[in-house]
C-alpha cells in the first residue's frame, strides 16, 4: 500500500472559461435539483400513503425514486458549492466517499430497472400467478439483492483508489468526484483500476440492458398472441425510463472513450445530463403515463386545496 506523496485537497471544477457565469448557471442547477427532489419525493409519498399503490410494480418504482434522490443528494452539495460559492476544495476522504456513492447508485439504478422489467414480464406472461410469485418477501429480497450488488461491487476500486499516491495536479475535471477522473491523477500502477471497471460495466450495465431487452422481446411475443395493446401500455413508463438511463449512459461512455477531439465542456455537459436527466425525467414519465400515479397526484393536490 502506497502512502500519499501529497495530502493536498482535490480541486473540483465547474465550467472552465465560464467562471463569470457560474452564479447564473447555479440558479438553473438549483431549480433542476429542486424539481428532482420534489418529483421523486412526491412519488415516494404517494406510494407510501396510497394503498392502491402497494403493489410490487410501485415498490420497485419507489426504489428507483429513492436511488434518484440518492444520486441527486450526493452530487448537489459540491456542484452548487463550486458554482454558487466557488468552493472547490474537497478532501481525499470525502472525494472517495462521493465517488463510491455515485458509482454504487449508478449500478443500483441499472439493477432496479432490471427487476422492474422482471416485474412486467411476470405480470404479462403469467398474470394469474403474479401475486403468488412476486410476494412481499420476494420483493424485499430482490430489492436487497440490487442494493447489495451495487454497494459491494464498487468497493475494490475505491479501496485501491484511497491507497494511491497523488503527485500530479490535484485538479479534477468535474464538480464532483468520479473514479475515472481521480485515477488520472495517481502516480502508481493503475492497471487493476482501469480493467476492473470495464469488467464491472460488462457484468452489470451491459448484462442488465440485454436482459431487459430479452424480457421485452418475450413480452411483445405474448402481447401479439393475445392481441392486447392495453397490456403493453403498462410497460411504456418503464421502457421510457430504461431508454432515458441507458441512452445517457451510452452517450457518456462514447464521449469518454472516443471524444478526445471533442471540447472538454462537452464532456462536462454530458456528465451532468447523465446524472440529472434520468432523475428529472422519471417522475414526469410515470406521472404522465401511469393512471394510478396521475390519480394519486390529483387526489393529493385536491386535498391540499380543501
Amino acid at each position: 500500500m502506497w502512502s500519499n506523496i501529497s495530502v493536498a485537497s482535490f480541486l473540483l471544477t465547474g465550467f472552465p472559461g465560464l467562471e463569470i457565469l457560474h452564479p447564473w448557471i447555479s440558479v438553473g442547477f438549483f431549480f433542476i435539483y429542486v424539481s428532482i427532489l420534489l418529483g421523486n419525493g412526491i412519488l415516494l409519498f404517494l406510494i407510501r400513503e396510497d394503498r392502491t399503490l402497494h403493489e410490487p410494480m410501485y415498490y420497485f418504482l419507489a426504489l428507483l425514486a429513492a436511488t434518484d434522490l440518492g444520486v441527486t443528494l450526493t452530487t448537489m452539495p459540491t456542484v452548487l458549492g463550486v458554482l454558487w460559492l466557488e468552493h472547490r476544495e474537497i478532501s481525499h476522504g470525502a472525494c472517495y466517499f462521493q465517488a463510491y456513492l455515485i458509482h454504487s447508485l449508478s449500478i443500483v439504478e441499472s439493477g432496479v430497472l432490471l427487476v422492474m422489467a422482471y416485474d412486467r414480464f411476470i405480470a404479462i406472461r403469467n398474470p394469474l400467478r403474479y401475486t403468488s410469485i412476486l410476494t412481499d418477501a420476494k420483493v424485499v429480497k430482490l430489492g436487497l439483492g440490487v442494493l447489495m450488488r451495487g454497494f459491494t461491487l464498487i468497493v475494490p476500486i475505491i479501496i485501491t483508489l484511497s491507497g494511491f499516491p497523488y503527485c500530479r495536479s490535484h485538479e479534477l475535471s468535474h464538480a464532483f468526484c468520479l473514479h475515472q477522473d481521480v485515477i488520472k491523477l495517481a502516480c502508481a500502477d493503475t492497471t487493476f483500476n482501469r480493467l476492473y471497471p470495464i469488467a464491472l460495466v460488462s457484468l452489470t450495465g451491459f448484462l442488465d440492458s440485454m436482459l431487459i431487452l430479452i424480457s421485452y422481446i418475450l413480452i411483445l411475443k405474448t402481447v401479439m398472441k393475445i392481441a392486447s395493446g392495453k397490456a403493453l401500455n403498462t410497460c411504456v413508463s418503464h421502457i421510457s425510463c430504461a431508454l432515458v438511463f441507458y441512452v445517457t449512459v451510452t452517450g457518456l461512455t462514447l464521449i469518454h472513450r472516443f471524444g478526445k477531439c471533442v471540447p472538454h465542456v462537452t464532456h462536462i455537459i454530458m456528465s451532468y445530463i447523465y446524472f440529472l436527466f434520468p432523475p428529472f425525467m422519471n417522475p414526469i414519465i410515470y406521472s404522465i403515463k401511469t393512471k394510478e400515479i396521475q390519480n394519486g397526484i390529483n387526489h393529493l393536490f385536491s386535498f391540499q386545496r380543501i
